[in-house]
């Protein structure tokens, strides 16, 4: 079977930096189709490799490691469906449960606590995960979350994104500002993690023509965050009684010029800007699919 673009790959892994990683011959983390395997993973800072002598700050720490891993994997805590905790001093489990608590209450995961030596006698708790990478839709109960851009923090976070998969028209925050104000700007969340954002920019001509674009982060590309970025737009555009909807994406990104065609936008135009290289496609929304 062909793989598409934006799809996980059947296996991949994710590299730290740790020295114990380099040295023993593993991955903190492998990507395995929809499942993410998390290795063991203690307080350690990697970047320096120190650890901090309380126990406490060893989870806070572990939490970072392995939040850092998903993240990479294209996903987070709110995919992850399996902890494994283990400390070599069964006292020291329960100071750590409000840490614990903060990061996994929202998604209950199955979890396994064992008392046992560890390899480095400095290191008091180490914790391994099991995600899943599913597919996520916005509503009640979901870890995906859709908001409009408020304030300069919910503006950068919408630049980032932006500027990552159109970096051609890479913008400033001032620019990106100014776009908050004249257009309807939205960031997409999966539990505290941005995956994506999407742009609506209200009709201004005679035919009442809407642009709704959304755009994921390529980590977090076929979970559905992307459709449902498109039809929190598509209901805004609507809710401004627009008379037609059209959307534009850079002619260098299949998966955005695929994610349009299955939606049922047709190719309008092509057109390169002026002292610029990049071709851009704008697309229409067919009226029977609107």
């Amino acid at each position: 079977m062909t793989k598409r673009v934006g799809e996980p790959p059947v296996r991949r892994a994710v590299v730290s930096g740790s020295a114990f990683e380099e040295r023993i011959g593993y991955a903190r983390a492998v990507v395995d189709g929809d499942r993410v395997h998390v290795s063991g993973t203690t307080g350690f800072d990697y970047a320096s490799m120190t650890i901090s002598g309380d126990v406490v700050e060893q989870a806070e720490q572990c939490l970072r490691n392995i939040g850092a891993a998903l993240a990479e994997a294209g996903c987070t805590f709110a995919d992850v469906v399996r902890v494994r905790y283990l400390l070599p001093a069964r006292e020291d489990f329960e100071p750590c449960w409000p840490v614990l608590r903060r990061t996994f209450e929202p998604v209950r995961p199955a979890a396994t606590m064992m008392v046992c030596g560890l390899a480095d006698e400095r290191m008091r708790i180490e914790i391994e995960v099991d995600a899943r990478r599913g597919t996520v839709a916005a509503g009640p109960g979901s870890a995906l979350r859709i908001g409009p851009v408020d304030g300069d923090a919910m503006v950068e976070q919408w630049r980032h994104v932006h500027n990552v998969i159109v970096p051609p028209a890479a913008m400033t925050h001032d620019e990106a500002r100014d776009r908050a104000g004249r257009n309807r700007l939205a960031n997409a969340y999966l539990g505290d993690v941005l995956v994506g954002c999407s742009t609506v920019r209200p009709p201004a001509d005679g035919e009442r023509v809407a642009t709704v674009i959304a755009r994921v982060l390529p980590a977090y590309r076929g979970r559905g965050i992307g459709t449902a970025l498109y039809e929190e737009g598509l209901a805004h555009a609507r809710e401004l009684d627009a008379g037609a909807v059209e959307t534009v994406v850079l002619a260098a990104n299949a998966d955005g010029l695929r994610f349009a065609a299955a939606r049922g936008f047709v190719e309008k135009e092509r057109y390169v800007l002026d002292g610029e290289r990049d071709e851009w496609v704008d697309l229409r929304l067919a009226a029977t699919a609107a």
